[in-house]
Order: structure tokens, then C-alpha cells, then sequence
């Protein structure tokens, strides 16, 4: 018979599975009483019991300042070469772990994945107390992490997930309002012929962006113009070529680009430079995100900045407090993040 897990005692017994991590490692901050429980649950299920747990509940105090639990987390990426954005979340997440004593493990994922693929074993086997999960689009590949039963946060989400499954917190950045603020501060200025340029069916938060310009415009009467507007989706690997290939096709370029990221703003830019095109003279331009590794609009581009280092301590401390309390309702959580205007936009 299969050894029973920590998290089929915690569902037994109806506690969080942190709560039987310190029970059956000896560690405190469980009442006497809830530490009978989850023995007796453990053994009823067959898990086996030393001599030393089995006398240890006079000795457990419901004090839980100070300690400090050497539990493992897993930050599940894909395609985090992508860009420094990604990275310096990492990083932000991994030094918080570094306070809290935990153990973390980076957990690369594939973009797609094909019928056949399994999740790494350290997922599926329990050996991580939760996990953050970054940069994962892939419909198939988030239901496969949405099934697993440990504490997880997600950054962001595909189009077509439905929210209302998911077994996990889920931040999103705000674009919507951000972006809107930035196609009404155009409008304002003259700009009526306004384009949009983002795979809107990506990510939840390139849809909420290109909400906000699609809002300004009507807010203002102004008619979409499909014409300049490129929303498709796009193969990560081909931006460059999509992106060009589409402005090739206008006969007549509009008053400005409503970028969903710095990364589409620059690939228009370069496009722009290429062709004799000057920013914002000949035309207006704006991005998302603030990333500062392209050198050439880093001080030109207006853009939304999004604070990587708070954003990692955010994301790092929700997992916490999924980890502690399991069974409370899951939560949808909103950034705000800063537009910040530049000469792009002038």
C-alpha cells in the first residue's frame, strides 16, 4: 500500500498541510489538542509514527513568534530569457526566501507542451510547500499546475483560462486604466488616428491594455481604426518579423502606436528609425513596463513602469500567506503600477 502523503492527512484531518509538516518534524506552533489530531489521523491512515512524535504533545506550545521553517518553494518559469523584467522578479523572490530561511527551487517549464509531457517530480511529489508561478501561457500547461494540490500564486494568466477554476491567487498587473490615461493624454494633443499593437490573446493583462485604449477611443467618439491595429497572436520567436511585415502593409502610417510592451515598442521603433520615421515628430509612441535594456528609446519612451523588486516581495509574501492559510478564499489582486510620460508621447 502507497505510503499516504502529507497532504492526504491534512485533508483528513481538515488542517493545512504546513500544519502536518510540524507536527511530523517535531516542530512547535501546534496546539496539543490539533497535535493528537493529526497523529492519530496519520496513523489511521498508515503513516508511520516514531515513538519520539508520539510523546511529544505536552511538550508543543501555540507559539509561533520567532520560528523559522525550512520549507521549500519552486518558482515555475518559462522562457525566462526572455527578458531582465523576468529575472529581476527572480531574483527578488529569491532573496526573500534567503530571509525567511527557505529552500528554492527555480522550475523551468517549456512555452508548449505536447500530450505527453509530465510535470517535474519535485511538483508532483510534494517535496515544495508552494509555488509562484511566472510567464506560463500555456493553457494545457496551466491546468496541469492549477491541478496540483499544493499552495500556488500565479502572475498573469492566458486569455482563455477560466478564472473561475483556478486553484490559486492571481496577480495581474493594471493596464487597463494606465494605458487609458496614456491614448487620452494623445487624444488630448490632436491624435485622432490611434493604432494598437499587442498579441492581445497572449496574456490577461495585454487584453486589459488594449481594453484601456479601446475605452479612451470611445469615451472620446473616436472609431477604432482596425486597419492600424495588429492584435493577432504572434510566436514569441517571431515579434520582429510580424511586427515589420505588418507595418510594410500600411499604406499610411496612423498618429501614434499604443504599444503593449516596451519590448513591441521597440520593435516598432526600430522599424520606424529604418524607414526615416522620427519619434514623436512623425509619430507618437508608447510601451509598457519600463524595461530599461534597450538602449536606444530608454530615456524617449513613454511607458507604465512596474516596480520588479516590490513586485518579487509581493508575489513572495501572497505565497506565504497561501501556505498559511490554505482554505482561505483565493484571492485576485491588482498592482498598480506609475505611467511614466517621456518625450515619445510630446
Amino acid at each position: 500500500m502507497k505510503k499516504p502523503t502529507m497532504q492526504m492527512i491534512a485533508d483528513s484531518a481538515g488542517v493545512s498541510r504546513i500544519t502536518v509538516w510540524k507536527v511530523l518534524n517535531g516542530r512547535p506552533g501546534v496546539s496539543p489538542s490539533l497535535h493528537d489530531l493529526i497523529l492519530k489521523t496519520a496513523e489511521e491512515l498508515g503513516y508511520p509514527i516514531s515513538r519520539t512524535l508520539r510523546t511529544t504533545s505536552t511538550n508543543v506550545t501555540t507559539n509561533t513568534v520567532g520560528t523559522e521553517e525550512n520549507f521549500t518553494i519552486s518558482v515555475v518559469v518559462s522562457r525566462p530569457d526572455s527578458s531582465s523584467f523576468w529575472m529581476n522578479i527572480i531574483h527578488e523572490i529569491a532573496k526573500e526566501s534567503v530571509k525567511k530561511n527557505y529552500s528554492l527551487l527555480y522550475t523551468y517549464v517549456p512555452a508548449e507542451i505536447s500530450g505527453n509531457y509530465t510535470l517535474p517530480e519535485h511538483l508532483t511529489s510534494q517535496t515544495v510547500s508552494g509555488m509562484i508561478v511566472l510567464n506560463v501561457y500555456d493553457s494545457k500547461l496551466l491546468s496541469m499546475l492549477n491541478q496540483l494540490s499544493i499552495p500556488k500564486v500565479f502572475l498573469d494568466c492566458n486569455t482563455i483560462f477560466p478564472l473561475d477554476s483556478l486553484k490559486g491567487d492571481l496577480v495581474l498587473l493594471e493596464g487597463k486604466y494606465a494605458v487609458a490615461s496614456i491614448t487620452e493624454s494623445l487624444i488630448k494633443k490632436g491624435h485622432k488616428n490611434i493604432g494598437f499593437i499587442g498579441d492581445i490573446h497572449y496574456a490577461l493583462t495585454n487584453h486589459l491594455r488594449y481594453e484601456g485604449y479601446q475605452a479612451a477611443m470611445h469615451k472620446h467618439n473616436l472609431k477604432i481604426p482596425e486597419n492600424v491595429c495588429f492584435t493577432s497572436s504572434i510566436d514569441p520567436h517571431s515579434y520582429f518579423y510580424r511586427i515589420h511585415s505588418f507595418l510594410e502593409t500600411l499604406p499610411e502610417l496612423p498618429d501614434a502606436f499604443i504599444c503593449a510592451s516596451d519590448f513591441i515598442a521597440n520593435c516598432v521603433f526600430q522599424f520606424l528609425t529604418v524607414n526615416g520615421y522620427r519619434v514623436p515628430e512623425d509619430i507618437a509612441l508608447s510601451g509598457f513596463d519600463n524595461i530599461m535594456e534597450y538602449s536606444e528609446i530608454n530615456e524617449l519612451l513613454t511607458t507604465v513602469n512596474i516596480d520588479t523588486e516590490l513586485l518579487g516581495k509581493r508575489l513572495f509574501y501572497q505565497l506565504e500567506y497561501r501556505m498559511q492559510k490554505p482554505n482561505s478564499n483565493y484571492e485576485l489582486i491588482y498592482i498598480k503600477p506609475e505611467v511614466i510620460y517621456r518625450k515619445s508621447t510630446n
